[in-house]
């Protein structure tokens, strides 16, 4: 199956110091028919993670196990397609046909460790935690962008529908003269024929 998450156009007034690439966990379940529920792991069990940009291309296509995270770097805003895939069918159909998939997005400055940052770069609490508003900030800045790019493609596709509504009235009102003027002729020739006129 895929999932369609939502990612924002890059801010072009900040230079990123490293950018963080959207992040996401999985963890799989196979149906107990004993148990008659959901076992707490489920080992051996192969998954499949693909995803697609905005424009359909896949960015990420790999296998992973039964539970893991993983990582890509989108360029495209808009809407990204996840998709997890199970390649242990027989092993799914043998559970019963029952698969449970937990998936837990992040994008943006929380896909970022900080106490990882702050022992590699050595900063302080306070330097940590202003990085963390900077984070913060250039978030909101690209959430703002995306949200002017989603206005621009939603006030296009309002005047392309405006247009097409124009364009059909035209066509409707010229199909309604030419059949007046085909039905006027018609009675005309008609009437002519009973010598009525």
């Amino acid at each position: 199956g895929g999932s369609g998450i939502p990612l924002g156009r890059g801010s072009r007034g900040i230079q990123p110091r490293s950018e963080p690439s959207p992040a996401g966990n999985y963890r799989t379940q196979l149906w107990d028919k004993q148990s008659e529920s959901f076992l707490p792991s489920t080992p051996g069990l192969g998954m499949h993670v693909e995803v697609k940009d905005p424009d359909g291309k896949v960015i990420l296509s790999r296998q992973y196990g039964s539970e893991g995270r993983f990582t890509f770097t989108s360029h495209t805003p808009g809407e990204h397609q996840i998709c997890l895939h199970s390649n242990s069918t027989r092993m799914a159909l043998f559970a019963g046909g029952k698969l449970r998939v937990h998936l837990d997005i992040q994008v943006g400055e929380h896909t970022n460790n900080y106490p990882e940052i702050a022992a590699k770069d050595k900063l302080t609490e306070l330097q940590l935690r202003a990085r963390q508003l900077l984070d913060q900030v250039e978030q909101i800045q690209k959430e703002q962008n995306y949200q002017r790019y989603r206005e621009e493609r939603f006030r296009m596709t309002s005047e392309s529908t405006n247009q097409r509504v124009l364009w059909w009235s035209i066509a409707q009102t010229i199909i309604l003269i030419l059949t007046g003027i085909w039905q006027m002729r018609h009675l005309k020739s008609f009437f002519e024929a009973k010598k009525l006129v």
